[in-house]
């Protein structure tokens, strides 16, 4: 993995780097139900980009959300699929990147995170640290994203906020720094107290369901605090903040942007209480596009020279269009439309005439972008995930990760006449990183095998297959466990050793030899019996 720098070299023209230092591209990331989808509304709310917050559930005469717009993950208020979004607030330009959290499509998340300065991980209170939040963590880690925290729906029963600390630290193996401070547990919390400007933000609606504003105090010794919160929950709230003055770390920026720091939000996003302040608080200490170290050197972001890569291909994003989008990382330089760049993979040059700002299913066509941009490429065949374009020499960008399949079903089409719709849709959903499409050898290619990572991917398939392509399908699920891209001479594979029982012989789309197995035992066997072969787990 490439690891990033934070600083702007100035030597180049100042509008360029004008344009880098406003920039804030981020991604969010946590466990399923933390809320994720729903703080994501709300920054939209709050920047103004819409006039109302959907809600993840939905109801009658609610709007749905702007970043799940999949029939899929509207009916079961899941993500199911990473999301751009852009919009301007408070003179900076943000790339909000909202990721799945279902382990399920982690793939998708973990090639959104390659493309990102930094990350917002969002806590259940009553949950603290699950297993999916955990494992994003490690790779925001791996890659040195800084992390900024919100423990969100205080309002509801939840942990005590130390022992969420301490796990924060205990788990994760970083430094966390309450910014603000829960006063008063649910039912009966009452708001934040802000440690670092001396102000308490009380959850408390006036008319219009708006909160009343901020009541700024001199310290937590201020006796106005007393009348605002009642006598026990102020001596709760001076216990507390004495305990942190000798408990925690003071905030340190560098190691904030060195990712060995997180600094600490508490509110409740489905409330909007907290989330102005949180959404302030990035603009503010989130890092603006980073340079990237490369096998060939550090990519600056304020260089003349433009770069970027493809981490996304989403295919009838817009019903009205059925086309297929590629999401590019801008990296460095500025992107101007119908711009002739370097394709290393095709070796030629190709010309990005239609570009587009993206706002979830949303697009309008752009003219230009810069650095920390997220932007919709449109040029049908051209790009797959992995893809990088330059105006200079050819950029070795970071292997955008892959993931072994678990996962293994027969995909079957229920309606032979459309056999073209049933082609083409499975095509472009592989193409997405949706599923692999494998099929046994000396079987029909009618019945492709899907490989998935996780099962819910098979739903995926099912249910995009009848919604954008018009083909009812069903699968027959295989008793496989794992695949292995079998490597080696001609000879070797000409020996291969199988247990024809418990392994089946397959192709991927590139005609590459992958065998199925049905236990890691039955793997084994197979690598100690074929000593000069390589059995890798991705192709």
């Amino acid at each position: 993995m490439s690891s990033i720098k934070y600083e702007i070299k100035q030597n180049n023209g100042d509008g360029l780097c004008q344009e880098v230092a406003r920039r804030r591209t981020f991604a969010i990331i946590s466990h399923p139900d933390a809320g994720k989808t729903t703080l994501t509304e709300k920054f939209l709310l709050y920047a103004g980009a819409v006039e109302l917050a959907g809600a993840v559930r939905a109801r009658g005469n609610q709007q749905h959300t702007a970043s799940d717009w999949m029939t899929m993950e509207r009916q079961r208020g899941i993500s199911i699929s990473a999301t751009a979004l852009e919009m301007e607030c408070q003179g900076c330009r943000i790339n909000l990147l909202d990721t799945p959290g279902h382990q399920d499509f982690s793939e998708d998340t973990y090639r959104t995170l390659m493309a990102v300065d930094s990350a917002v991980m969002v806590l259940d209170s009553a949950k603290g640290i699950e297993s999916q939040t955990e494992k994003l963590f490690r790779v925001c880690r791996m890659r040195g994203i800084p992390i900024l925290t919100f423990i969100n729906k205080m309002d509801h029963p939840g942990r005590d906020p130390l022992a969420l600390l301490d796990e924060v630290e205990r788990m994760l193996g970083i430094t966390a720094v309450p910014i603000n401070w829960p006063v008063g547990e649910a039912p009966s919390f009452l708001g934040v107290y802000d440690m670092q400007d001396n102000m308490v933000h009380r959850f408390q609606r006036t008319a219009h369901g708006q909160y009343r504003a901020p009541v700024k105090v001199t310290g937590v010794d201020d006796p106005v605090l007393t009348d605002l919160l009642g006598e026990q929950m102020y001596r709760k709230l001076v216990e507390d903040v004495e305990l942190l003055d000798g408990a925690c770390s003071t905030f340190d920026r560098a190691r904030y942007l060195a990712g060995d720091m997180t600094p600490v939000f508490f509110g409740s996003a489905l409330n909007n209480f907290g989330v102005e302040p949180f959404l302030e608080a990035i603009l503010d200490l989130a890092p603006p596009p980073v340079s990237r170290e490369t096998a060939h050197g550090i990519i600056d972001p304020a260089s003349e020279v433009f770069s970027g890569f493809v981490f996304k291909v989403q295919a009838n994003l817009d019903p009205r269009h059925r086309d297929r989008m590629a999401f590019l990382r801008v990296c460095s330089g500025h992107f101007q439309k119908d711009m002739l760049v370097y394709h290393p993979r095709l070796a030629r040059k190709i010309r990005l005439s239609r570009a587009y700002r993206l706002f979830g299913r949303e697009r309008e066509p752009i003219d230009e972008a810069f650095p920390g941009d997220v932007i919709g490429i449109v040029s049908p065949g051209l790009f797959t995930i992995g893809d990088s374009v330059t105006t200079g020499d050819p950029v070795p960008f970071p292997r955008i990760p892959h993931f072994p399949p678990e996962y293994f079903a027969i995909l079957i089409n229920n309606d032979i006449s459309r056999y073209k719709q049933f082609h083409r849709g499975l095509t472009q959903l592989e193409e997405e990183g949706a599923v692999q499409v494998l099929h046994a050898e000396g079987a029909q290619r009618r019945e492709p095998i899907l490989a998935a990572v996780g099962e819910l991917q098979f739903d995926v398939v099912l249910s995009r297959l009848w919604d954008e392509y018009g083909v009812k399908v069903r699968i027959d699920r295989l008793p496989f466990t794992c695949a292995r891209w079998v490597k080696g001479d001609s000879a070797a594979l000409n020996q291969l050793f199988l247990s024809l029982r418990s392994n089946r012989r397959c192709r991927d789309r590139q005609e590459r030899l992958v065998v199925l197995f049905s236990s890691v035992w039955d793997l084994e066997y197979c690598q100690k019996k074929n000593p000069n072969v390589e059995f890798a787990e991705i192709g």
